[in-house]
């Protein structure tokens, strides 16, 4: 990638999560970056492929912060599971205060013929499949507990939502399961 690239993928990244997705035009990109449009469109092609990129960019490097907190971890199950929680603590607090990137992506963009869908669902999956690798029989369930503490970080109604998702999830992992609801 070009570093006028690099510029521009960074500039749409920050304003993409600050502004949301379709109040930033390639207008703003490329002034943002200090390139011009032509090299928008010559590298990226579209403005949903620069979509696509900033979201497989966040997404690369929230698996890789949370494999390393994995690899730091404790043996144990629930070791693990806090240290994905802490994991998701220190990065909403670093990179993500207005709340989780892929869920305000899927706000907008919930058409799955759209190029980035693939990537905000797979992220998810990828999750889903963490934590029932890290937990089984639990995994549906410390999914949601950690997508609603994810939601509510951003929404900042309460103190420490992820703190008192992770104290929940403790409870799962050493209960062994997802709840199960009948209809």
């Amino acid at each position: 990638m070009t570093p006028g690239a690099r510029r521009a993928l960074a500039a749409a990244s920050r304003l993409f999560y600050e502004r949301g997705i379709h109040a930033v035009g390639v207008d703003l990109i490329a002034a943002e970056a200090g390139v011009t449009k032509k090299t928008l469109y010559d590298r990226f092609g579209s403005k949903e492929q620069i979509v696509v990129e900033y979201l497989a960019d966040r997404d690369e490097r929230w698996r890789t912060y949370v494999t390393e907190r994995l690899e730091a971890a404790g043996p144990g199950a629930a070791d693990r599971v806090r240290a994905v929680f802490e994991a998701s603590r220190e990065w909403m607090d670093d990179n993500s205060p207005k709340g989780c990137g892929m869920v305000n992506a899927h706000a907008e963009i919930s058409d799955p013929a759209h190029p980035a869908y693939a990537v905000i669902i797979g992220q998810k999956q990828w999750m889903l499949r963490l934590f029932t690798d890290l937990a089984p029989g639990g995994g549906r369930t410390l999914m949601l507990l950690h997508e609603g503490a994810l939601v509510a970080h951003g929404l900042r109604v309460f103190e420490d939502p992820i703190g008192q998702a992770c104290e929940q999830a403790m409870r799962v992992v050493e209960g062994g399961g997802d709840a199960r609801h009948t209809r």
